[in-house]
């Protein structure tokens, strides 16, 4: 990222960091997709131009039933064999199958965070009250149906090898001046309608050699609510990391309960993306890629389980 750049644009928010921001809504009153908006057919086929090896990744996580989770949230996959127990299979060729139920809550794992997910005093994105659309049915606006294929110019920033560490520690904040040193040291800019990761090694309690799935789930490393403007300004579309909340927890000194995602989500319209897996862009020195995603269009639903593809 050019330095004038970013410290012009560090200067024209910081006097907005001390209040809550009240954005006015800048794809009109009635938008449900916020940042998303930004996906266009001309950057999405900019950013197909980042494809030089055609090697992809798996952001998302393999997800079970011992993934901790953000309490209460839990799930249950059964296996069943439906109308076959007293069968030896169906039809002249026996044909037999096996089906899954699942019992759960949508938020584990490698998940997307919508708009309708985190407000401020029951106000979600755009003004619109929870009262008026979180119905227990599902949400009647701001549901995850709503969120359009996510094809967008994807940028991960090792913010874990510019501290020095392979694991940054639990409520270790990530700064606007962080981003923008780990954006320099890799000589990488970040754009309108980028899609920004955040390495902090943080996913490696759960999938590494030495795993401490109690550490992961005590806190994380993540940004503050004046990183989480920062990246909203620049026109980030959606904002990830390798950890399950993005934000910093215990939260940073002066911020409130999750209030990087109330700037996110609520303030701005854009998407968080957790526990997205980006140990191995790192260890392959990707800096930039074409990110694809596509929601699964469950309707009503406030966040879902995703395993994004970064192609480079």
């Amino acid at each position: 990222m050019k330095k004038t750049l970013a410290a012009a644009v560090l200067a024209a928010i910081t006097p907005l960091l001390s209040a809550p921001i009240q954005a006015e809504p800048r794809w009109g009153p009635e938008d449900q997709i916020g940042a998303a908006n930004l996906v266009t057919q001309a950057s999405v086929l900019a950013a197909s131009g980042l494809i030089t090896t055609g090697k992809t990744y798996a952001l998302g996580m393999i997800i079970d039933d011992k993934i901790p989770a953000y309490p209460p949230r839990k799930l249950g996959l059964t296996i069943v064999q439906p109308n076959q127990i007293d069968s030896k299979g169906h039809g002249p060729t026996m044909s037999s199958y096996n089906d899954d139920v699942f019992s759960g809550w949508l938020g584990i794992g490698s998940q997307i965070d919508g708009l309708g997910h985190v407000g401020r005093s029951h106000e979600y994105y755009n003004g619109h009250k929870g009262a008026d659309f979180a119905q227990p049915g599902g949400l009647t606006k701001l549901g995850v149906e709503n969120i359009p294929p996510i094809v967008a110019r994807g940028v991960v920033l090792d913010i874990a090898g510019l501290k020095g560490k392979p694991v940054m520690d639990a409520g270790e904040v990530i700064t606007p001046q962080d981003i923008q040193a780990a954006a320099a040291a890799q000589n990488v800019e970040l754009r309108e309608g980028d899609v920004v990761l955040l390495h902090t090694g943080w996913l490696s309690l759960l999938t590494g050699e030495n795993t401490d799935p109690a550490r992961y789930g005590r806190g994380e490393p993540g940004i503050d609510p004046a990183a989480a403007a920062y990246l909203a300004e620049l026109g980030a579309v959606a904002v990830g990391a390798d950890t399950w909340g993005v934000e910093a927890v215990p939260f940073a000194p002066g911020a409130g309960v999750f209030e990087a995602h109330q700037v996110l989500l609520k303030d701005h319209g854009v998407y968080i993306l957790e526990n997205m897996v980006t140990e191995e862009l790192v260890a392959d020195g990707v800096d930039e890629f074409l990110f694809v995603l596509g929601v699964t269009r469950l309707r009503g639903a406030v966040q879902m389980m995703i395993n994004p593809v970064a192609i480079r």
